[in-house]
């Protein structure tokens, strides 16, 4: 029983639809499951139980990509193909269910969009699968005790908190008498982000974990789910910080958190006064080298939400 799940090239997007390949995995014990995603994306599948194989699509001209996608796949017969991305590819291969991903909601966060493609009910949370071999390599990079993890970069510098606030953050929460006192400080991004996150290691200074390009997108992943606390803009890694179950407080400005506010039972978020569109409309829109748009959240506000996720998990698991 084989069960083809095309989902996103973005890590971020490929993480919100989890949940849906979660509830198959749960399901159909049978089933031996064939995900193709982003290359970025692909090591979120690694660990992913009874996984036949990952394909990562690299994007071609012309959506080549998907006749390369279709050419691997059309000599097996699937018992299931869902497909998150809205494509026409399901219909030309050999399937006994399709399930095709077409008009999100506006209205519905992405996770709760990307139930309907099969009709779940209630909506599953999207999950993170990690190896032992991911957590080994995190439990060395971590160490013991508790560990703040900072997301500080995104895809775009107008929806990055300043990184003199992540600073001193982090030197609150870790304070003598403080919740997080004493913890150790990760900054996590991506290959591309170094310069992005420069500002944030440099006044964080040596002791900080720097996982900014340096290890495995698992294992950044691993190190995210040993952590106490995850505070980030919002970005893939926030997403990957909720699915481990990790108290995850998500940034927000210019972009839109009824879509893609951070989803768990221990996540929450921090938005600007100001509404996406309010933003917007200050700028002249350049994907990079804009100033960040999240100015008007101050350390104070986002310090106390972080405190109240973090005494909510406390009285859970008492």
């Amino acid at each position: 029983m084989n069960v083809l799940f095309v989902t996103s090239n973005r890590i971020g997007d490929a993480m919100l639809s989890t949940g849906v390949l979660a509830h198959l995995v749960d399901t159909m014990p049978q089933a031996r499951f064939t995900v193709a995603c982003g290359a970025l994306a692909a090591p979120l599948f690694e660990a992913l139980p009874r996984r036949a194989r990952t394909i990562a699509l690299v994007k071609g001209p012309a959506k080549l990509h998907w006749l390369s996608l279709w050419a691997r796949t059309v000599g097996q017969f699937w018992e299931l193909v869902v497909d998150m991305r809205g494509s026409g590819l399901a219909w030309f291969l050999a399937a006994r269910r399709r399930a095709i991903l077409t008009a999100r909601d506006p209205g519905l966060h992405r996770v709760e969009s990307a139930a309907r493609v099969l009709n779940i009910s209630p909506v599953p949370s999207p999950r993170l699968w990690l190896s032992d071999a991911a957590r080994a390599a995190a439990k060395t990079l971590a160490g013991e005790g508790p560990l703040l993890v900072l997301g500080a970069t995104a895809n775009w510098t107008g929806k990055m908190w300043p990184a003199d606030r992540f600073a001193d953050l982090a030197a609150a929460l870790t304070a003598p008498g403080a919740a997080l006192a004493g913890a150790r400080v990760a900054v996590v991004g991506g290959p591309s982000e170094r310069d992005l996150a420069a500002p944030l290691l440099a006044a964080l200074g040596p002791a900080a974990v720097d996982l900014v390009g340096t290890v495995p997108l698992a294992t950044v992943a691993a190190v995210i789910a040993r952590a106490a606390l995850y505070v980030g803009n919002d970005s893939g890694l926030m997403h990957v910080a909720a699915a481990a179950g990790v108290p995850t407080l998500g940034l927000f400005g210019p972009s839109d958190d009824r879509h893609f506010r951070p989803w768990g039972a221990h996540a929450a978020f921090v938005r600007t006064p100001e509404s996406k569109d309010e933003l917007f409309a200050r700028i002249d829109f350049q994907p990079q080298g804009a100033r960040s748009l999240m100015e008007s959240i101050d350390v104070a506000r986002v310090r106390a939400a972080a405190e109240a996720l973090l005494a909510a998990r406390a009285e859970n698991a008492a």
